[in-house]
């Protein structure tokens, strides 16, 4: 068994683009567990984009010259609690590091389903899945037959997003995404109708083209300008669906949006955003509706999986750079198939 452990600790505040240099490796004699407590062998990690906001300095931010938090997928290996017994597979948010020592109520115990690997408790059926049908659900309140709007739909949420929104029973699913293979890849397999390369033109004229008809719903992960393009589009009675800012997440010093504000009154337009912290409650029943689609190979997952935890950093400025295709996660090379 390997006697050390590595943490990701991030060092200096960037402005702008962060690069591998705001980031260290530091290496440490493997951590006990006192009484009461379990050391975890990290299996699986998580990287988020809303960790890109968490390095600057904000409330509830990364704190400098520590370990970084995030979803995490471990193995109990060693216990001083009768709650957490050794092998047992946990979820936790101490992430960032090989190995973390946890009390049984910083963990949750993951159900297993069969034919349901490991990797979905952190996309499809973990934060990312969770977020997507939280916004459809119960911010968005979507209908039958109702148009959708998902910017940044190859990331984890958009395709999440995309995904649930056709079982759910979406009309037309149109989005935006990076690059021609990433649309083309959409349409394809993921299930949208009509895919947008944000950087062809203005985004208000590359959504009139793909929603001539306008649309109900907008998902925003982005921000900027494809928020304003989408607030000329919405229908009367349009919900916004506020996930993130990706777009200003690395330029700060971007111009902010710029759109009708009377079409918010004059259509009856409600923009919300929320946090999927406040909303853990609706874990079950994103199990109860998503599992039986997972099985039934109705639902697939959209994962780029990089092995190996000493690219952990390199997997999260990928996902900035928008290198991924659905969910990234990070994968133990012990976990990688022969």
């Amino acid at each position: 068994m390997n006697e050390t452990a590595l943490t990701v600790h991030q060092t200096t505040r960037p402005h702008g683009f962060p690069t591998a240099e705001h980031f260290a490796f530091v290496e440490s004699t493997r951590p006990g567990p006192a009484a009461g407590s379990a050391l975890v062998e990290n299996l699986y990690w998580s990287v988020d984009p809303y960790h890109r906001e968490m390095m600057d300095d904000v409330p509830g931010g990364f704190t400098l010259d520590a370990p970084l938090e995030g979803r995490t997928i471990g193995r109990v290996i060693a216990s001083r609690t009768p709650r957490l017994t050794e092998g047992e597979i946990v979820f936790h948010r101490q992430g960032w590091r090989t190995h973390a020592v946890v009390k049984p109520e910083e963990i949750r115990q993951l159900p297993r389903f069969d034919g349901v690997p490991l990797t979905a408790y952190l996309s499809t059926l973990g934060g990312t899945g969770l977020t997507a049908y939280v916004g459809l659900t119960r911010i968005a309140r979507l209908q039958e037959g109702e148009d959708l709007f998902v910017s940044a739909a190859a990331g984890g949420v958009g395709t999440a997003t995309g995904r649930f929104a056709r079982l759910l029973g979406a009309g037309r699913l149109v989005g935006s995404a990076g690059s021609a293979a990433k649309a083309g890849h959409l349409t394809r397999e993921v299930g949208y109708d009509a895919v947008f390369d944000y950087h062809d033109g203005a985004a208000a004229d590359l959504l009139g083209k793909a929603a001539p008809g306008g649309i109900d719903v907008f998902v925003d992960n982005v921000g900027g300008e494809q928020l304003a393009a989408a607030v000329g589009a919405l229908r009367e009675f349009g919900r916004i669906v506020r996930v993130g800012t990706i777009s200003q997440y690395n330029t700060p010093d971007a111009p902010k949006p710029r759109f009708n504000y009377a079409d918010i009154v004059e259509k009856s337009l409600r923009m919300e955003g929320f946090l999927v912290s406040n909303y853990r409650d609706v874990q079950e029943e994103l199990y109860e509706f998503a599992v039986p689609h997972l099985q039934s190979g109705r639902l697939a997952l959209d994962e780029t999986v990089v092995d190996g935890f000493e690219c952990i950093v390199d997997a999260f400025l990928g996902m900035l750079r928008g290198e991924n295709t659905g969910k990234i996660l990070v994968r133990d090379r012990t976990q990688a198939r022969p």
